[in-house]
């Protein structure tokens, strides 16, 4: 049964099992919300949450704002990270994983710290951009600024870059030997620089504008200082020595996420995603490089699954490059692979699931979900955290192609062709909008609906691309024409 299923934006494209699954995922968010225990000081947050565990994740709350954002105001794409955000220690100490019986922190030996991935800002900015929302931006800028300066103390060394776990990068069981300074953390670190200062210039802060911009390319020079290896055209992490090693995994692309790479390096990197020695296997992009010996073509965790988290970051970090079309193709072989993997079997003396399946991990190779022998319970099954990403967001992004900015009061459509499809009913704060696209005896033309102006940038890549002004009511506009 699919819930206010007229009350989500619709979306409209030529394959309707594409359709299907992204309706299906908005039916089955309705069931996985909790709050924490009654002294856990989260109690009065209702949040998003993987059904089968009691613990609040750092990185997979940040990534369930991504697709939670577009639920026509439904679902609450923040409460997740609040959540986060109540738990904060004196020190400005923000943990990767909490208990939500007791709120308390969970350590391991391997992650003392108990330090994730810092992406806050990163999914902050894009929460300011799909709700306008400045006065969140205000509220959450402290609450930032504060946890930097404790990573900052914690992490960082004299050389600049920050050390932590191999853990702390969401990869646990990444082999990635010596490695003491890691590419895709410190990328992470920089990124959230980035991202710090953007927000810093939306609240007309020159001082955290300019604090965030400076500690971004100071971060950003030393990574394409120590951590770029031309030979290898990729960011390799470093031993305790500052040596780079030779192992290459997914995290080499967070670096373009954080617009760390020049035009140069950018192309090298990129050029891996293609190569199925690499990067560019049948089901993009497993964790580890094909040429590891340590590579796995069932995934063993984290050396070759596809997981979709991952995934999307590659495809955003192409989208900074401008290569909008390897993005799209890529988002959608990603989301053939997990609808060929929906109907298999549980494996043998787990209960069998009626329902069709997502996984929070793929075979690199071939259709299924990854197989990790040391952890049967891994990947877990119907885990929209991550598949919500790609079948959601994704969905409408990069195989739709519609990116929008409320406060800029604008939506971009970036597709390498035209197709019929398009989007209903996308709330944009007050104003919900329409654009879809068919082809008539006159051409192609574009139907569009909104309550308010807005403007919208057709972006036919390689062909034409063109900015008008929408006007409030129903219009319609032959391509040909403009």
């Amino acid at each position: 049964m699919f819930l206010n299923k007229r009350d989500f934006p619709r979306v409209h494209f030529y394959d309707q099992d594409f359709v299907e699954i992204y309706d299906r995922t908005w039916a089955w968010i309705a069931d996985p919300w909790t709050s924490g225990g009654v002294n856990s000081g989260i109690d009065k947050i209702r949040f998003f949450q993987y059904p089968d565990s009691r613990v609040l994740d750092s990185f997979e709350q940040v990534f369930s704002s991504f697709f939670l954002v577009y639920s026509n105001r439904i679902y609450a794409a923040s409460n997740g990270l609040d959540a986060l955000y109540a738990l904060q220690e004196p020190t400005g100490a923000i943990r990767a994983r909490y208990d939500i019986e007791t709120g308390k922190p969970v350590f391991s030996s391997t992650n003392p710290e108990g330090i994730g991935l810092p992406l806050f800002a990163w999914a902050e900015y894009n929460l300011y951009h799909k709700t306008g929302n400045k006065k969140r931006v205000k509220d959450v800028m402290p609450i930032l600024t504060k946890q930097w300066a404790w990573m900052e103390s914690t992490f960082r060394r004299e050389n600049g870059l920050y050390e932590v776990p191999v853990e702390a990068t969401g990869m646990e069981n990444s082999p990635r030997g010596s490695a003491k300074y890691l590419s895709d953390w410190n990328a992470a670190m920089a990124m959230n620089a980035l991202y710090l200062s953007a927000m810093g210039d939306i609240l007309n802060d020159k001082d955290a504008s300019f604090q965030f911009k400076r500690a971004y390319f100071s971060l950003k020079t030393r990574i394409n200082s120590l951590m770029w290896d031309n030979d290898a055209g990729f960011y390799l992490d470093l031993d305790a020595d500052e040596r780079r090693l030779s192992t290459k995994t997914i995290g080499g692309y967070w670096p373009l996420l954080a617009e760390i790479p020049n035009e140069e390096k950018s192309e090298r990197l990129i050029a891996h995603l293609k190569d199925p020695k690499l990067f560019g296997t049948e089901h993009p992009f497993p964790t580890l490089s094909a040429d590891h010996p340590d590579y796995d073509r069932k995934g063993n965790g984290y050396r070759g699954s596809v997981v979709p988290a991952f995934t999307f970051m590659v495809i955003k970090g192409l989208e900074k490059y401008n290569h909008y079309e390897m993005a799209r193709d890529c988002a959608i072989r990603h989301l053939y692979f997990v609808l060929d993997s929906m109907h298999q079997e549980h494996e043998p003396g787990h209960k069998r699931d009626p329902r069709p399946v997502f996984w929070e991990a793929y075979q690199p190779q071939n259709e299924g979900k990854a197989v990790w022998a040391e952890r049967p319970e891994w990947p877990r099954p119907q885990f929209l955290p991550f598949t919500g990403l790609s079948t959601i967001t994704l969905m409408i992004e990069n195989i739709v192609g519609l990116y929008i900015s409320l406060p800029r009061k604008t939506v971009d459509w970036i597709i390498p062709n035209l197709e019929i499809m398009g989007i209903e009913n996308l709330s944009l704060k007050r104003n919900m909008i329409t654009i879809l696209s068919n082809k008539s005896g006159r051409g192609w033309e574009i139907h569009m609906e909104s309550e308010k102006l807005y403007y919208f940038t057709i972006n036919v890549i390689g062909k034409k691309k063109k900015t008008l002004p929408i006007p409030s009511g129903k219009c319609s506009m032959l391509i040909d024409k403009i």
